[in-house]
Parts: C-alpha cells; sequence; structure tokens
C-alpha cells in the first residue's frame, strides 16, 4: 500500500473518496430516492429510504479518514437539501393555497422523514466512530509500506 494513513477507506485497498465527492454520491443517490417516490406515490416511501439510508452509508464506508466528518453529520444536512429542493422543483406544492400550502408540501415530508433521518444519522456516526477508534495513526515501527 502506499500513500498517507488517512487516505484510505475503510476497506484500505486503495485510496478512498475524497469528502466532497463522497457527499456528493450521497446527495445524488437520496434526490434520485425522492424524485423516485414523489413521481411514483408522491410522498416519501421505500425508494426513498433506501437510497438515503444506503448512500449516507456508502459515505462513511468509502470516504477517507481524513475527510470523515462530512459523511458522519451529513444525514440530516442532505435531507434538508434533497427533500425541499425536489419538491420544490417538481411543482408538487398546490398553487392556491399560499405560503401555509406551501409550507405544508415542503414541510410534511421532511417531518415524515424525520424517522429514517435519524436511524441513517445514527448508523453514519456509529460506523465513523468506529473508523475513528480502529484507524489510528500507524507508530514509527508500525508504518504502512
Amino acid at each position: 500500500m502506499r500513500g498517507s494513513w488517512d487516505d484510505y477507506a475503510l476497506v484500505p485497498n486503495g485510496p478512498g473518496m475524497p469528502w466532497w465527492a463522497a457527499v456528493l454520491c450521497s446527495l445524488a443517490l437520496a434526490t434520485t430516492g425522492v424524485f423516485a417516490d414523489l413521481e411514483r406515490v408522491n410522498r416519501l416511501s421505500i425508494v426513498f429510504q433506501v437510497c438515503y439510508f444506503l448512500g449516507c452509508l456508502f459515505a462513511v464506508v468509502v470516504v477517507q479518514r481524513k475527510g470523515l466528518f462530512a459523511p458522519m453529520v451529513m444525514p440530516p444536512l442532505i435531507l434538508a437539501v434533497t427533500v425541499p429542493g425536489v419538491v420544490l422543483a417538481t411543482g408538487s406544492t398546490p398553487t392556491g393555497g399560499g405560503l401555509v400550502a406551501t409550507a405544508l408540501a415542503v414541510g410534511t415530508p421532511l417531518i415524515n422523514g424525520f424517522p429514517t433521518m435519524a436511524i441513517t444519522t445514527g448508523f453514519t456516526l456509529a460506523i465513523g466512530l468506529l473508523r475513528l477508534c480502529i484507524q489510528r495513526r500507524p507508530s514509527a515501527r508500525h508504518t504502512i509500506e
């Protein structure tokens, strides 16, 4: 193996992704899930939940150790960006209800997505903390070759 110890992902077969690439992959997968569910059943359901969960876990597993913080804290931010963004972009808001109707159209999927976000955040934090514990800087006599 070549490179610095903090350039590796969870499985050190090669260098991991930079933090921004891992976050973008997760964001893209979550956005796809939101879009698919809103077009299919007009609410967040299993497609979003799976895409969101797997995207966030993927990011925390493949990111370089030195960029681990961003994927650990991103699940609430991903939810807060993707759901309102897709709801507003697809025109899923009511046309005649004013500001309150728009707030309800955007807020309801966010509230309904909270349990998924909480579980996903717990898993990403657990994996991230595990990585911080097991992937410590090697001592001088145990260097990565």
